[in-house]
Order: structure tokens, then C-alpha cells, then sequence
């Protein structure tokens, strides 16, 4: 059970981050230090190339996706 553990959960709009430029910036450089680093580990849910965009973009609007959508070009 959740409650009965010591965990934190954080929520953050992404208007709030991207709308103050010093924000924007710090959350840039942990983004890009974590990827360069390793020790941020995107899940991807779909790799689709761009001719595919339409049923990529059906799955997406299916919500059942867990992770980001990539599309190549």
C-alpha cells in the first residue's frame, strides 16, 4: 500500500516551467545531464517513422500509451 510507505509524489505544470526563463534553463541542464549522464531512462511507448503519423497519432489519442511517443523523420 502507497500510504504506508515513506514516498514523495511532485507534480509540475509545464507552463509554470517554461514560462520563467531561469526555470526553463535549470530544467534544461538537468534534463540534458541526466540523459548524458545515463541516469535518466526515458521509457518509450512507440517508435513510428512519419508516414505512419495517423495511426500513430490514433494511439496516442487512445490514451493507452505508458512513456513518450517518438516519431522519426
Amino acid at each position: 500500500m502507497v500510504l504506508s510507505k515513506t514516498l514523495t509524489l511532485r507534480g509540475f505544470l509545464v507552463h509554470e516551467i517554461i514560462s520563467d526563463p531561469v526555470r526553463l534553463e535549470a530544467a534544461k541542464v538537468f534534463i540534458l545531464k541526466g540523459l548524458t549522464s545515463g541516469s535518466l531512462h526515458p521509457v518509450i511507448a512507440r517508435e513510428s517513422p512519419f508516414d505512419q503519423i495517423v495511426e500513430t497519432h490514433y494511439f496516442l489519442e487512445s490514451n493507452e500509451q505508458l512513456g513518450k511517443i517518438v516519431v522519426t523523420v
